[in-house]
């Protein structure tokens, strides 16, 4: 594989489509499978990079539509780039904006040329091009760029989806044609939908473009599980075996393992960091709502298991208090935790499928957390 974007696979299960690798980025290498903490506008909510460090972050997602909006793309490059900008020396990856024009709705108009919008910061209107959205990548200097997409809700039918999935093979092309910049890797997306012959033929179109990677999208958008795992598996095992495959805004705990087992290697969602601000916590024994009642004259820690400074230094009771105080420092703290515990998992993943053991992970974190513990008891001796 060509250019500044190399990946190696290092173990592969004989018993399924789990992989352990290596990328390495021009800001740095990466252990895969991996989690992208979400620092959607060049900053992880709470968290500062040493912190994401210290979590176990080595790669970060940012996302360019809301970066082009403010404080705009060109100021970011006028200041030395998104690195520079964040603080953050580690490799970066950013997503163009195709989902998030999608929750737009009525904001929003689709043509071939790209995608007419009014701004949700100032109400101006404004347009996205597959080039634009290239441009404005390139601008912020980010390891890897993400080609815009096109993409539908799961409720979409066969014909609305199939056009937008032709679209988003258009546009990918488009965007390879103008990338320029030597440091920045462009993957492309597959969509398709709930169809798989859809799912199929968009993952073989993306294939002809060869680029450095590849990944999915339009899931975890409204359908059930059984076809979110249907879908997401038959996406991955259809990609090139020798580039990263990255599934788009998943997951749950059982998600990461499982869609790990299906050959992904790259994962990123809000969920860590939304639920803690939400007090909502992962634990090895499932989620705890540390606002509940029965946490406010605990002693013990949050997860015994978890190296996190919270679960360290501080109890159950005082993270409690500091959410029903709405204080920041527990939402600090909380995020501390969340994301530690997600890295951790990935550590655990990539150990398991060195082991061959990912089996047995997965029905550990099935049994915390499917179906989901409303609220986890603190462990006892």
């Amino acid at each position: 594989m060509d250019g500044p974007l190399r990946f190696e696979i290092l173990e592969s299960s004989p018993d399924s489509g789990a992989r352990t690798g290596i990328l390495t980025t021009p800001h740095g290498k990466v252990e895969t499978p991996a989690f992208m903490p979400v620092g959607t506008k060049a900053a992880v909510k709470g968290m500062t990079p040493p912190m994401l460090r210290e979590a176990g972050a080595r790669i970060v997602l940012s996302n360019a539509f809301h970066l082009g909006l403010r404080p705009g793309s060109e100021r970011i490059r006028d200041l030395g780039g998104l690195h520079r900008f964040m603080g953050w020396d580690g490799p970066i990856l950013t997503d163009s904006g195709g989902f998030q024009v999608f929750s737009l709705a009525s904001l929003r108009e689709v043509s071939e040329e790209g995608i007419a919008f009014r701004s949700p910061v100032d109400g101006e209107r404004l347009f996205l091009s597959p080039e634009r959205a290239v441009e404005i990548q390139e601008h912020l200097g980010v390891d890897v760029a993400m080609a815009l997409d096109v993409l539908v809700g799961a409720g979409a039918g066969r014909d609305e989806t199939a056009q937008a999935c032709r679209r988003t093979h258009r546009w990918a092309a488009r965007c390879a044609e103008v990338l320029s910049r030597s440091g920045t890797s462009l993957f492309g997306i597959v969509q398709g939908g709930v169809f798989e012959d859809l799912r199929l033929a968009s993952a073989r179109a993306l294939a002809e473009l060869n680029l450095p990677g590849y990944a999915v999208g339009g899931l975890s958008v409204g359908e059930d599980k059984p076809t979110f795992r249907r879908i997401g598996r038959l996406a991955c095992e259809a990609l090139p075996e020798d580039r990263p495959r990255y599934l788009m805004g998943v997951g749950t705990p059982l998600d990461l393992v499982e869609a790990a087992g299906w050959g992904f290697d790259l994962f990123d969602c809000v969920l860590p960091t939304r639920n803690a601000r939400n007090g909502q916590l992962f634990t090895s024994a499932g989620t705890v709502a540390i606002k509940n009642a029965g946490h406010l004259r605990d002693p013990a820690p949050l997860d015994p298991d978890c190296p996190c400074w919270a679960c360290r230094n501080v109890s159950r009771a005082y993270l409690s208090h500091l959410y029903r105080s709405n204080d920041p420092t527990g939402l600090v703290l909380n995020t501390i935790h969340n994301l530690t515990f997600y890295l951790g998992l990935m550590g655990r993943i990539r150990e398991a499928i060195s082991r061959r053991t990912l089996g047995a992970l997965r029905r550990e974190i099935a049994l915390a957390y499917d179906p989901p513990s409303v609220d986890s008891p603190s462990p006892r001796p």
